[in-house]
């Protein structure tokens, strides 16, 4: 045998001798709570998924040992968990791992003690003293049922006082390693590990002056952490964009090590490229407790222009059969709005996906709800376009004029699109038609725009309490 199979046989079994040692030495398990915590960092996820880093200080003997490390989140992903000693990483090795959740509850706690002796506590009528009678539990199959002296019986109304706590269950979720140490004294552990329950979002708050024409930003993010632990004075960082998760937990542990490839860390949040998405580190501690929804600021902006936009737009079935009806089909008339995000526009920052909600002053100056609408994760540079609703004072009216069958595949129709505007200022109205097969247009007033390869364009300005209209001819062959 070779000197390297030598060292590993003679490692192989000063490893079991030390778990041997662990087991018949009947040593009390060495435990780690969060009031060893030195610092936690919390990355949180879009896809309902946090990376946490928790650095604590730890005396640990030499030898082998068992360590029960507490207070982490109940929906941690047990795949992805990694401890190390920052310390003294050389002498410091984990031979096994576990994670223990076999949480203490009335129920678990009166299985546990079946076929074990208690106490049943009950109040006499006549003393109005608490009594004590030793029973033994004989089972727990949906009621508990005694034996008390040589007669057996169910439904006492005594209180139950158990002498202990069985050492297999555990009052929170912890994870325990079964470690080997070479150093003496006190070390700094890092255990790092994903866990469900823990999501956030950006809310965004867009104000338009009176006329429109600019508009105040706010962005917010929402946190949201149902995880099952508190993250206190956490170094804080969000990641935007859309990180793909599998259902099997040790695929999960392979992602862990590519969300362990964090970039290095001023407004509230500092923004960087990471991988193929963008992070946000917020530049101070926070804290983030357990079922609690939280809201940093994430950015502000002044002034920055919007451009407001009426639309009419068609649908494919209106391009081909043959349609009814002389006084035509009313269609919605959309609003628009559409921001660009760019540097010279006091933005230029990476938006996370979010809800955009707009407001509006009146008359007396009081903000009202315009609208909302959901924005995907926009980069620097491009532009953010809003659909608030539908216009109440701008109306349109669409109506065939004409159609004809010129061959068994190929139809001439003959469109037109009536918008009238009932407000006290002229109104300038997109129409967008959406046409199908291959199609020519043989006759448009006013002239048109192909937008794409099924899409064409006319640009109407309609004055004030009056109307302008669209009017083409198209001839499609499907």
């Amino acid at each position: 045998m070779n000197s390297i199979g030598h060292c590993f046989q003679q490692g192989l079994l000063v490893s079991l001798l030390s778990l041997a040692a662990v087991a018949t030495a009947g040593a009390a398990p060495l435990v780690s709570t969060a009031a060893d915590q030195q610092s936690v960092s919390l990355t949180i996820y879009n896809a309902n998924l946090g990376l946490v880093k928790d650095l604590r200080q730890v005396k640990i003997p030499q030898g082998a040992s068992e360590l029960r490390f507490m207070d982490v989140a109940a929906q941690i992903i047990p795949a992805s968990v990694r401890i190390g000693s920052t310390s003294a990483a050389a002498g410091f090795r984990v031979l096994e791992q576990n994670y223990e959740y076999d949480l203490l509850s009335p129920q678990k706690l009166m299985d546990k003690f079946v076929g074990k002796e208690v106490r049943l506590y009950e109040k006499n009528p006549y003393t109005e003293r608490e009594e004590q009678v030793s029973a033994i539990l004989l089972a727990n199959n949906g009621a508990p049922i005694f034996k008390i002296g040589n007669d057996i019986t169910f439904g006492h109304p005594g209180r139950l006082l158990f002498p202990g706590v069985p050492d297999d269950l555990i009052a929170k979720p912890t994870l325990v390693w079964l470690l080997e140490n070479r150093a003496d004294g006190s070390q700094d552990l890092e255990a790092s590990y994903l866990t469900d329950g823990i999501t956030w979002r950006a809310d965004y708050v867009l104000t338009l002056d009176r006329g429109g024409r600019k508009a105040d930003l706010a962005g917010w993010v929402t946190i949201d952490n149902k995880s099952g632990a508190t993250y206190r004075n956490a170094r804080l960082k969000l990641v935007a964009g859309t990180v793909n998760r599998v259902s099997d937990d040790m695929a999960r542990g392979r992602m862990y090590k590519m969300a362990m490839a964090e970039a290095a860390a001023a407004p509230q949040f500092k923004e960087e490229g990471f991988f193929e998405y963008h992070l946000y580190t917020l530049q101070r501690p926070s804290t983030v407790k357990d079922n609690q929804t939280k809201q940093i600021s994430l950015l502000s902006a002044d002034a920055i222009p919007v451009r407001r936009e009426l639309v009419v737009s068609g649908e494919p079935a209106y391009a081909g059969g043959r349609q009814g009806g002389e006084a035509g089909v009313r269609q919605k008339v959309g609003v628009y709005l559409e921001i660009e995000n760019r540097q010279e526009h006091r933005l230029g920052m990476p938006l996370p996906k979010g809800t955009v909600r707009v407001y509006q002053g009146d008359a007396d100056g009081s903000l009202q709800f315009a609208g909302e609408d959901a924005i995907d994760h926009t980069p620097r540079d491009e532009k953010i376009r809003l659909r608030l609703g539908d216009a109440f004072d701008v109306t349109a009216t669409r109506r065939q004029t004409s159609w004809k069958k010129l061959a068994s595949d190929t139809y001439e129709a003959g469109w037109e699109i009536v918008v009238r505007n009932h407000k006290q200022e002229e109104a300038t109205v997109r129409v967008v038609e959406t046409l199908t097969g291959d199609w020519q247009v043989l006759e448009s007033t006013p002239a048109y725009r192909k937008s794409d390869a099924g899409t064409i364009e006319f640009l109407l300005t309609v004055p004030k309490d009056g109307e302008a209209r669209v009017a083409y001819l198209v001839k499609s062959r499907y």
